[in-house]
């Protein structure tokens, strides 16, 4: 895996390296060893997949408050989305900065989200799925978010007509 630190301090952009033969692929998604080097979360408790019917479906700011602050790593592994997390963590030089990413099926890439970052995803195509390790269980009562457009925030989302949003989204 090819790890790249991006500008909002703890986050990642992981690569799946490819060996490749003529049967296809193989690529390593996880290397407890690796994180561990790296000092990244190596301990999720918690796996999650989401399915979106419809282009523009926009999932999120979500975020789970302390103690149950939570780290994602999140995959495209059906259509593609743009996946955006903030930096929510009060002391941080990039508080409230946004940082935003294609991911698709195709390209191999994971987005690693540590603790203190709200995040979120457009999808780009039709029946797109996504998947999650989580460091932290549900706790229902301690899940929160920003909206999703926010004019403090600024986020610039790929689609702009037609937004398919949940109404809890809609209301943070």
């Amino acid at each position: 895996m090819v790890y790249t630190e991006m500008l909002l301090k703890g986050a990642y952009i992981i690569d799946i390296e490819q060996l490749e033969d003529d049967r296809g692929w193989f690529g390593r998604t996880f290397c407890q060893e690796e994180f561990a080097a790296l000092g990244l979360c190596s301990d999720f408790v918690q796996h999650n997949s989401s399915y979106s019917r419809h282009r523009g479906t926009v999932r999120g700011m979500h975020y789970q408050l302390p103690p149950y602050s939570e780290v994602k790593i999140v995959r495209c592994v059906r259509g593609a989305i743009y996946d955006v997390i903030v930096d929510i963590r009060d002391d941080s030089e990039t508080y409230m900065q946004w940082f935003g990413v294609e991911l698709s099926e195709n390209d191999n890439r994971m987005l690693y989200v540590p603790k203190g970052f709200a995040h979120g995803f457009q999808t780009l195509s039709d029946d797109t799925e996504v998947f999650y390790l989580m460091s932290e269980f549900y706790r229902k009562g301690f899940d929160a978010g920003l909206r999703w457009n926010d004019k403090r925030l600024g986020i610039t989302w790929p689609i702009t007509e037609g937004i398919i949003i949940s109404e809890k989204d809609a209301s943070l």
